[in-house]
C-alpha cells in the first residue's frame, strides 16, 4: 500500500533541471525572480505535508534574484542544509538543544561557493540531530520529513529536507552533506542522483578540522547526471586540489569497458530486501548490456569496520554532549539533547578504550580497499539494506537501544566511502511497485575517480531513464 505522491511537477518550470533553468534565464525565456518566486510557491503548497524546510529565507532570495543571477547556475533557486552556516539565518543542526541559535556572522566554504555560482538560497531544509540517523523524525512533534513518492515512508538522511524538496519539484537542486551515507540514502530514498565526491575534491568544511578521520563530503542531490557534473566542475573551478587528478566537465559517457565489482550482500551481515535485490540484479544486467563485466566481489578487511565506525559516530556525539557551547556556541543548551545523541555519547563511555584502534584502522581502511581496484575499475552495491524504512521505524521518539539496532538493519553499505574517502554516487535504477519507492544503486571507486563515477552515470541515464514524479 502507498499514499498518494506529494509534488509539483504540474508544469515546465519545474520539470527543468539546474542547468536548463540557468540556461532559460540567461536566454531570457524566463526571469530569476519568477523562477524564484514559482519555487517559492511550490515550496509552500508541498511543506505542509512533507516538512523539510526549516528555515524560510524568500524575501531575501526575490532580492538577490532581482539584482544577481550571474554563473552556470544563475538564478536556479535552492536550499542549504542546516547544518551548514549561511549569513543572516540559524543553524540549528537539526537539534532542540540549538533552537536559541542565533544567525551566522559568516557563510559556510562550500556553500560561498555554491552561491557564487549563481544559486538562490531559498532557506534551509530539514536534518535530524546533528546527522546522527537517516531520518529527520524528531522527539517533539516536530516533522517527520516524508518522502514524496510516498509520505508514509521517511525521505532518508541526514540530508532529508534537501532530498524531499528536490524529489517533489520544488527546486531542482539542493545541498548535502554525507558522514555515513548522507547524501546517498536520501537519494536512493527519493529516486535523486547523490554523490559523495572524493575526500579532498571540495573546499573543507570548518567542521572537518575538529576530526581524526575526516568522514565528510558535500555536494548537491539532482535529478539529473549533468546538473551533479556541472556542480563538481564549477566547484573545482573555483578550488581545485593538487593531490587530485582533475574531473573537468563530464559531458559523455565513458568509451572503456570497465571491470565492475559487485557487492550483493551487507557489509554488516544484515539481510537485503527483495526489491533492492531485484534492483541490483537488473543494474547488473545493463551494466553487462553495455559491454562491461561484472564480477561478484568480496571487499576486503571488514571484520572490523562496522564496530569502528560505530566507535566512531558515537565519540562525534560524545564530543557534542560535552564540548557544544565550544563547538556550537553560547546558545547551545546540553538539557535539550535528544536521547539519541545521550545515548551514542553513553555508548563511546562504555568503550571509550576502543578509540585508539578505531581510528587507526579507519585512517588505514583506504589503503586496505585500494586492493580491490587493482582487479576491478569501480565497485556497484546497494545503497541501503532496503526501500525507505516507514515512518516511525526510525523515530528519535523511540528508546536508544531500540532505535540505534533498527539503524544498523538498515544502513550497512554508505559508510565506507566515508571513512576511506572513496567518491561513491547513488542512482535511482530501480523500483519498488508495491510500495511507489525508488531503489537506488551505489557505484564506488578508488579515491580520485569522479570522473569515471559520472561517466558511467551519464551511460546509465540514457540507458535507462530516471524516473520523475507526476
Amino acid at each position: 500500500m502507498s499514499q498518494a505522491p506529494v509534488h509539483v511537477f504540474h508544469d515546465e518550470l519545474s520539470r527543468l533541471d539546474g542547468v536548463a533553468t540557468a540556461a532559460a534565464i540567461r536566454n531570457g525565456d524566463l526571469s530569476a525572480t519568477e523562477v524564484t518566486a514559482a519555487a517559492i510557491a511550490r515550496a509552500e503548497i508541498v511543506d505542509p505535508v512533507l516538512a523539510a524546510v526549516v528555515t524560510r529565507d524568500f524575501e531575501r532570495a526575490q532580492h538577490r534574484a532581482a539584482h544577481s543571477v550571474k554563473g552556470p547556475f544563475g538564478g536556479v533557486p535552492t536550499f542549504i542544509k542546516d547544518n551548514e552556516d549561511v549569513e543572516g539565518l540559524p543553524t540549528r543542526q537539526g537539534s532542540a538543544a540549538l533552537a536559541a541559535a542565533p544567525p551566522a556572522r559568516r557563510t559556510a566554504p562550500v556553500v560561498a561557493q555554491m552561491l557564487d555560482m549563481g544559486l538562490v538560497c531559498l532557506g534551509k531544509s530539514s536534518l535530524p540531530e546533528f546527522g546522527f540517523i537517516p531520518s529527520a523524525e524528531f522527539p517533539d512533534e516536530t516533522g517527520p520529513t516524508r518522502n514524496p513518492w510516498n509520505p508514509d515512508h521517511t525521505a532518508g538522511g541526514s540530508s532529508s529536507g534537501s532530498a524531499a524538496l528536490v524529489a517533489s519539484g520544488v527546486v531542482p537542486v539542493a545541498h548535502g552533506v554525507d558522514g555515513g551515507g548522507s547524501i546517498r540514502l536520501p537519494a536512493a530514498c527519493c529516486g535523486l542522483v547523490g554523490l559523495k565526491p572524493s575526500r579532498g575534491r571540495l573546499v573543507s568544511s570548518p567542521d572537518a578540522k575538529f576530526l581524526p578521520v575526516d568522514i565528510l563530503g558535500e555536494g548537491l542531490l539532482t535529478r539529473t547526471v549533468r546538473d551533479t557534473a556541472m556542480y563538481l566542475f564549477e566547484a573545482e573551478r573555483r578550488y581545485a586540489n593538487p593531490k587530485l587528478p582533475l574531473v573537468g566537465l563530464v559531458q559523455n559517457g565513458t568509451d572503456r569497458q570497465l571491470r565492475i565489482g559487485l557487492v550483493a550482500e551487507s557489509p554488516n551481515g544484515r539481510p537485503i530486501d527483495a526489491p533492492t535485490s531485484t534492483a541490483l540484479a537488473d543494474a547488473a544486467a545493463l551494466l553487462e548490456s553495455l559491454g562491461h563485466s561484472v564480477e561478484p566481489v568480496t571487499l576486503p578487511g571488514l571484520e572490523e569496520f562496522e564496530a569502528d565506525f560505530k566507535h566512531y559516530w558515537a565519540a562525534l556525539a560524545f564530543a557534542v554532549s560535552i564540548a557544544g557551547p565550544q563547538l556550537y556556541g553560547k546558545a547551545f543548551d546540553k538539557s535539550q539533547l535528544s536521547d539519541l545523541t545521550l545515548g551514542l555519547a553513553r555508548m563511546f563511555k562504555q568503550n571509550w578504550r576502543r578509540s585508539s584502534g578505531a581510528i587507526r584502522r579507519l585512517r588505514a581502511s583506504t589503503k586496505i580497499q585500494d586492493q580491490t581496484y587493482r582487479s576491478f575499475d569501480l565497485v556497484m552495491s546497494p545503497v541501503a539494506n532496503s526501500v525507505a524504512p516507514s515512518i516511525g521505524q526510525l523515530s528519535m521518539k523511540l528508546p536508544f537501544e531500540e532505535l540505534f539496532p533498527r539503524v544498523e538493519d538498515w544502513v550497512g553499505f554508505t559508510p565506507l566511502a566515508n571513512a576511506t574517502g572513496e567518491p561513491s554516487i547513488s542512482l535511482p535504477l530501480g523500483h519498488d511497485d508495491a510500495t511507489n519507492l525508488p531503489v537506488g544503486v551505489m557505484f564506488t571507486s578508488a579515491v580520485g575517480r569522479d570522473r569515471l563515477l559520472l561517466e558511467l552515470a551519464l551511460d546509465l541515464e540514457a540507458a535507462s531513464p530516471f524516473r520523475l514524479l507526476g
